[in-house]
């Protein structure tokens, strides 16, 4: 499958609103009942690369973004936002 990997490099320069938008291109796509099989995994192989592209994207910005938050003087602290939700009074219903 090395022949896969070639087929799904992505472009040095390209942004997270690229790779989304093209991702929600490639799901019409696969949405299209006349597309083949061997069509339909070429696209899959892009789509497992621009989504994995896109979450290393996303994680990236959580960390500058907590990076950012500890170092304000105003002492600001993340916290996970299932955490949140408990914290400010919504109870949670397993318990």
């Amino acid at each position: 499958m090395a022949k896969a990997s070639s087929k799904t490099s992505l472009p040095k320069n390209l942004t997270f609103e690229a790779a989304l938008a093209r991702l929600q291109e490639i799901v019409e796509e696969l949405e299209d009942p006349e597309k083949g099989l061997e069509s339909s995994l070429v696209l899959f192989e892009e789509g497992v690369a621009l989504s994995r592209f896109c979450r290393g994207k996303i994680d990236e910005i959580k960390s500058r973004v907590e990076v950012v938050l500890k170092e304000t003087p105003e002492g600001f602290a993340t916290k996970e936002l299932e955490a949140a939700g408990a914290e400010d009074g919504e109870e949670d219903e397993t318990a």
